[in-house]
């Protein structure tokens, strides 16, 4: 299995003390946890795109930019760019940018996004942002694989030989697709034959493994190398302490904290998978998918949910108000204790000299042994 560091850059005040970090201070640490966790060994880092609410990820490609000039290795994500909402010959510009800086360290995750805020405040409806994300890919993907590119739409200006620039690094980069609510993403990776990530944080494990099972049903229906049905999986936060029990009760504020503010959004009662599921922290450990407890019991947890959905690629987040010297100390007990652990049971060819489709300038070190 390989494993993934992912910060959609929250920046609400401290649920219990009410302090804010300055914006600053939170981008920079964004950076700094990206130069850690490649040191760590991490595969990928990857941030978050969203445009309303407590968040600072509204430039992504920017901080990414900024990542790509302070590593050499780890590859480089998006965790999803939402591009329901963005114009894709902009999108093609910005991402092959990074693809350049990076050396070709490039491979993005696409989506319609979970914030319904964004939507009004771009001046796009949300009733056809399905249709936004599917147009908007399939331009996507002609401009990065050819230029010169002719296209006429429904919701945008056509377009009569465009070309965009840069061009990508060493061809068009991967794109994965996000999963979270709907058939219509997984619909959509199975028929171009993509990869896809599971967001596994809200709900309850056989909400996302019913998407999962259709996508592979749909992608081996439409004929794609089964080799490349490559599957991430996200978790509902990382927090790691000498026993479980202790873990928890470290936790628990946070967690009550974090329930307390999806209340206050007020979601629609019908809107899935917009606030968790698991209403205490006791819930989310032992039901949900939170990965909170001892190095031993995450990395069972994570195995666990490997029987449920056979994934590939394992994305990590950690709580960003936690203590900077804690938020470090996390990742390095899971790198050095929970990593190698799963590893040794669960083997992937994703990112390795077997895999032809990953990112031109990236490569993992031999394929991991699949188990018997």
């Amino acid at each position: 299995m390989r494993f993934q560091l992912l910060d959609i850059v929250f920046n609400p005040p401290h649920p219990v003390t009410g302090e804010a970090v300055p914006p600053s201070d939170r981008l920079q640490r964004v950076i700094e946890h990206a130069v850690l966790a490649e040191d760590l060994g991490f595969d990928s880092f990857a941030v978050g795109e969203r445009h309303a609410g407590d968040v600072l990820s509204s430039a992504p490609t920017v901080i990414l930019g900024a990542v790509a000039a302070r590593t050499s290795r780890i590859l480089l994500s998006t965790g999803v760019t939402v591009l329901s909402l963005l114009d894709p010959v902009r999108v093609a510009e910005d991402l092959a940018t990074v693809d350049q800086l990076s050396r070709g360290r490039l491979e993005i995750v696409v989506g319609k996004g979970n914030e319904v805020l964004q939507y009004p405040l771009l001046g796009l409806d949300i009733a056809k942002q399905y249709e936004y994300l599917q147009e908007n890919y399939e331009l996507l993907r002609l401009l990065l694989s050819g230029e010169d590119v002719s296209w006429e739409g429904r919701h945008r200006p056509s377009l009569e030989r465009a070309t965009t620039l840069p061009r990508p690094f060493a061809g068009p980069f991967r794109i994965w697709h996000g999963s979270a609510t709907s058939r219509f993403a997984v619909e959509l990776a199975a028929r171009w034959g993509d990869p896809i990530v599971t967001a596994n944080a809200l709900q309850p494990r056989e909400n996302y493994q019913v998407l999962l099972d259709h996508y592979r049903e749909q992608y081996a229906a439409h004929g794609h190398d089964p080799q490349y049905a490559y599957v991430g999986s996200g978790s509902g936060g990382l927090f790691l302490a000498d026993t479980t029990e202790e873990a928890v009760e470290q936790y628990r504020p946070l967690y009550e904290g974090l329930v307390r503010a999806q209340d206050a959004r007020r979601h629609d009662p019908a809107a899935v998978g917009k606030v968790t599921s698991f209403r205490t922290i006791d819930e989310a450990v032992e039901r949900g998918p939170a990965l909170v407890g001892s190095p031993e019991r995450v990395a069972e947890k994570i195995l666990d949910y490997h029987t449920t959905y056979g994934h590939d690629l394992q994305s990590v987040s950690v709580n960003h108000l936690l203590e900077p010297s804690r938020q470090e100390d996390v990742l390095r007990r899971f790198a050095q204790e929970v990593i190698p652990l799963v590893q040794a049971e669960v083997g992937t060819t994703l990112w390795t000299s077997v895999d032809e489709r990953r990112a031109a300038g990236f490569t993992t070190a031999a394929a991991l042994p699949q188990p018997a």
